[in-house]
C-alpha cells in the first residue's frame, strides 16, 4: 500500500524541465544517451568490483549527462564513492494543528460544510495557481509547509522563496522541502534562507559532492553512489496553517505559470480546504521526519554566520529583475475569480465532495526491489483505481509508456466496452524525445484497442487562448490527470511510466465529485480539441494519421506533426539503444 496518511495534522528524470525549443539541445541529448549505453556494458563490469548494481536511468537531458557520467567512470574514476554525513541532527517535527483563530482558518471554517468533506477548486490557469500560492504565504500566520521537486532560480522561483522569508520574519514556521536534483542554480539562496529565524529548510536524498555543478557533474563525482542517487521526489505541495492548500502538477518555475519566454507548460493544479488537508499534513511530516532527508546546513558546507547569510539572501534575491506583478485575468476558463478576492471577502465558494490523499514511502527502493516498490506506489494505486472504471476513464500523462500491464489493463476495459480518451505530448510538444519513443511502440495497440488517442501540438497550444496567453512560446502537456466515470478525479504529480512507478516518489489525490469531474472533463476538452491532434489508424493499411482543424478545414498528416525528417529518423534510431525500463 502507498502512504496513505491519516486524519491528524501531525516524489530523476527531468520532469518538467522544458528543453529549448529547437531540436538541437534533444539531438545532442540522444547522442550522449546513445553513447552511453554502448559503454555501460563496461562499466556494469567495472562497478561489480566495487559492488554497485547497474541503475535505472535517466533519459532526456539530465538522465543523458548522469548516465554519461556513469559509462565514462571506468576511464575517469571520478566516483570515489560519495557518503552521506553521519550523525545528523533531524530535529523532528510536526503540522501544527489547525486554529480556527487564524485568518485562513476563519475563512476555512466559515467555508466548509461538514468536517467530514473537503472543497476542491481546479486551476488550470498557470496566473491564478500561482497567485494562490502567493496569497496564502501573505496570509499565513502559524505555519507553511512546502515541498517541490524543482524551485527554478527565475522571477517565479524569487518570488515564492521571498514570500516565505517575508512570512518567517512575521513569526510563521516555514518548512521548506527540497529534491536536490535542481538546485544547482538555487544551493546558495537555500542556504540563506534557511538562516533566518523561523525557517528551516531540507533536502530529499542530496548530493554531497559537486554541490557547485549540474547534473552532469554531481553524477559524476557520485557515481558509485547512482542507485541511491537515482531515486527522486516528485512530489509538490504547499499547505498553509494546516487548512488550505495547494496541490497538482506544476513545479515553482516560469515555465509552469505561463510566464516563460520560450516554452509554456499546460498543468493542473487543485486549491483544497477541508479533511484531506489534515492527510496531506501527516504526508509531509513523513517525508519532513523521513532518513532520506537531511537539514541543508549537513550537506556542504555550515552556515556559519547566520546575520550574514541572511544579508547574502535578500542580495541574491534582489540581484536579477523584480518579478512582474501577476496580474490575473477577471475570471478563468471555468468561470472562477482570483482566490485573493474570496479570501478577501472572508468565504471561498469550492465544491464539496470526498478525497483521499496518499504518496509513496519517502523510502521507496531503499531495501526494496523494484517490484516491491510498485506494489507500494502511488501508481499501483492509480491503475488499481482507474482501470476499474465501469463507462469511461479519461487521462492526461504527458510523459506515457503503458507498459505489458497497461496494455493489459487497457484490453481488460475495451472489452467491457468502456471508453477511454488519453492526451499526452507530440513528439514536437514532448521535452522527453525518447521517453515519447518508447510511447510510440503502444501507440498503435492502443488504437487497435479503440483507445481515443490526442497529442498535444505546441504551436496549437500558442493559438488557444482560453488555458492562458502563451505569447510567441511553445505548448507543453505537463498535466497528470485523470477522470473516472465522470464522477471521480485524479490530480497529482504521477506521470503513467516506469519512472514514476518504481522509481521517483509521487503525490496524488483522488475526489469524488461528478461536479468537479466535469469542470475537468471541460479543461481537457478544451486542449483536445483546441491544441491536439487527433491521431487515428489510416482507413487503409496500418500506417497513422494526425488529423487536425485550420480555418474550419480538416487536415490530415501522415507524419509526425511538427517535426522535422532528420529529427524523426534520428530519435528514432537512438531508440533502439534505449531499453524501455530505463525510460
Amino acid at each position: 500500500m502507498p502512504f496513505v496518511a491519516s486524519n491528524a495534522p501531525e516524489s530523476s528524470s527531468p520532469y518538467g524541465k522544458a528543453l529549448p525549443p529547437d531540436a538541437g539541445a534533444a539531438l545532442a541529448s540522444q547522442f550522449f544517451t546513445a553513447l552511453v549505453h554502448a559503454l555501460l556494458g563496461v562499466t556494469r563490469a567495472f562497478a561489480r568490483c566495487f559492488e554497485l548494481y547497474a541503475p535505472t536511468a535517466f533519459f532526456g537531458a539530465a538522465r543523458a549527462k548522469a548516465l554519461l557520467a556513469l559509462g565514462l567512470a571506468p576511464l575517469l574514476f571520478l566516483g570515489a564513492c560519495s557518503s552521506l554525513p553521519t550523525g545528523v541532527v533531524r530535529t523532528p517535527s510536526s503540522a501544527m494543528w489547525p486554529s480556527a483563530e487564524t485568518a485562513l482558518g476563519k475563512i476555512a471554517k466559515a467555508s466548509t460544510p461538514s468536517s467530514e468533506q473537503t472543497g476542491v477548486r481546479l486551476m488550470p490557469l498557470g496566473v491564478y495557481s500561482l497567485e494562490a500560492r502567493v496569497q496564502l504565504a501573505q496570509r499565513a500566520q502559524h505555519s507553511l509547509d512546502v515541498q517541490y521537486y524543482v524551485i527554478e532560480n527565475d522571477a517565479t522561483g524569487r518570488l515564492l522563496l521571498r514570500s516565505l522569508r517575508d512570512a518567517a520574519a512575521r513569526g510563521v514556521r516555514v518548512r521548506l522541502l527540497v529534491d536536490d536534483l535542481y538546485t544547482e542554480h538555487t544551493d546558495r539562496m537555500l542556504r540563506a534562507l534557511s538562516a533566518h529565524p523561523n525557517v528551516e529548510v531540507r533536502l530529499f536524498n542530496p548530493f554531497t559532492t559537486a554541490r557547485w555543478g549540474g547534473v552532469l557533474a554531481r553524477y559524476g563525482w557520485s557515481v558509485f553512489d547512482f542507485q541511491r542517487l537515482n531515486h527522486r521526489m516528485h512530489n509538490k505541495l504547499f499547505i498553509a496553517d494546516g487548512v488550505m492548500a495547494v496541490a497538482g502538477g506544476r513545479n515553482i518555475g516560469d515555465e509552469y505559470f505561463l510566464r516563460h519566454a520560450e516554452q509554456n507548460f499546460v498543468d493542473m493544479d487543485a486549491f483544497v480546504m477541508g479533511q484531506v488537508v489534515g492527510q496531506m499534513a501527516s504526508i509531509f511530516d513523513g517525508y519532513w521526519n523521513s532518513e532520506v532527508v537531511y537539514p541543508i546546513e549537513s550537506i556542504g558546507t555550515p552556515l556559519k554566520d547566520r546575520i550574514k547569510a541572511q544579508q547574502t539572501f535578500t542580495e541574491l534575491i534582489d540581484a536579477e529583475p523584480l518579478s512582474p506583478p501577476l496580474d490575473p485575468p477577471p475570471v478563468d476558463v471555468l468561470g472562477y475569480g482570483p482566490i485573493s478576492e474570496e479570501l478577501e471577502a472572508g468565504q471561498i465558494g469550492l465544491v464539496w465532495g470526498v478525497a483521499t490523499a496518499f504518496a509513496d514511502p519517502p523510502d521507496k527502493l531503499h531495501q526494496m526491489t523494484p517490484q516491491e516498490a510498485y506494489s507500494m506506489s502511488v501508481t499501483h494505486s492509480v491503475m488499481t483505481r482507474i482501470w476499474t472504471a465501469d463507462t469511461e476513464l479519461v487521462v492526461t500523462s504527458p510523459y506515457l509508456i503503458p507498459g505489458p500491464r497497461g496494455m493489459a489493463s487497457i484490453t481488460e476495459l475495451r472489452r467491457k466496452n468502456v471508453k477511454v480518451t488519453i492526451m499526452t505530448n507530440s513528439l514536437a510538444a514532448t521535452d522527453e524525445p525518447l521517453v515519447h519513443n518508447g510511447y510510440s511502440h503502444y501507440r498503435y495497440k492502443m488504437l487497435e484497442q479503440g483507445v481515443d488517442l490526442y497529442e498535444l501540438s505546441p504551436t496549437r497550444a500558442q493559438q488557444t487562448k482560453r488555458l492562458g496567453m502563451f505569447g510567441q512560446s511553445l505548448g507543453r502537456l505537463h498535466a497528470k490527470t485523470a477522470v473516472i466515470d465522470r464522477k471521480t478525479v485524479f490530480i497529482g504529480s504521477m506521470n503513467l511510466d516506469p519512472r514514476s512507478a518504481s522509481v521517483n516518489t509521487e503525490f496524488g489525490m483522488f475526489f469524488d465529485s461528478p461536479g468537479v469531474a466535469k469542470e475537468l472533463l471541460r479543461v481537457i476538452n478544451i486542449s483536445k480539441l483546441q491544441s491536439a491532434y487527433h491521431v487515428r489508424i489510416a482507413p487503409k493499411g496500418t500506417t497513422l494519421q494526425w488529423l487536425t482543424t485550420d480555418d474550419d478545414k480538416e487536415m490530415i498528416l501522415t507524419t509526425e506533426p511538427e517535426s522535422s525528417l532528420w529529427f524523426r529518423v534520428n530519435n528514432m534510431f537512438f531508440g533502439w539503444f534505449v531499453p524501455e525500463q530505463l525510460l
